[in-house]
């Protein structure tokens, strides 16, 4: 950019509007384990012209090239970005994976399945030992807990059964027929 474009008020404001918009990614992204680092990082992606180095990355934003290699593997992993190949260059080259969709489904996914498995593996260990601690006791006011929190529990298992098929309707997109994507206009669909 040239030095009278940086000064305009004009680039000024679109800076400020975009880096506003990629502060506001990053700390959404928390929502899904995201630290905001991470989230600025794909933010950066997200905006580039081109797909972008480590050095790249570095560089814009001001963190080390590890951090930028740990955040870019974790954002590969929850499909955010993606590799690309350009003959002639030999390092590598990040851009964000294009359609929100599919890396929506992939994040909530993989987050949403391993918390609600583990919910119900803790459900399920509560419940052997209140079963076990039922059989002993003679105590008829903690009996009476017991069989309440029980039902609590057999209630939350319910639950987390019925997240679990929710996250397989993400997974297997047939969440979409339910709410479908919105498709974006373009200039060429006039």
């Amino acid at each position: 950019m040239s030095e009278d474009k940086k000064n305009n008020n004009e680039w000024k404001k679109y800076e400020e509007t975009k880096d506003q918009f990629i502060q506001s990614i990053a700390k959404n992204m928390s929502l899904y384990g995201i630290t905001p680092s991470i989230g600025r990082l794909y933010g950066a992606l997200y905006f580039a012209e081109d797909p972008m180095t480590l050095d790249d990355m570095r560089e814009a934003l001001g963190m080390s090239k590890t951090s930028m290699s740990t955040g870019v593997r974790s954002l590969s992993d929850m499909k955010m970005v993606e590799p690309v190949f350009r003959r002639g260059i030999r390092k590598d080259l990040y851009r964000t994976e294009e359609d929100w969709y599919k890396s929506f489904t992939a994040l909530f996914s993989r987050q949403w399945r391993k918390a609600t498995e583990t919910n119900i593996e803790e459900a399920d260990e509560a419940e052997e030992v209140l079963e076990r601690v039922l059989k002993r006791t003679d105590d008829p006011e903690l009996k009476e807990k017991i069989e309440h929190d029980l039902d609590r529990l057999s209630y939350a298992r319910q639950y987390y059964v019925w997240l679990l098929q929710f996250v397989d309707v993400v997974e297997s997109g047939k969440i979409y027929e339910l709410v479908p994507k919105i498709k974006q206009n373009t200039d060429d669909d006039e």
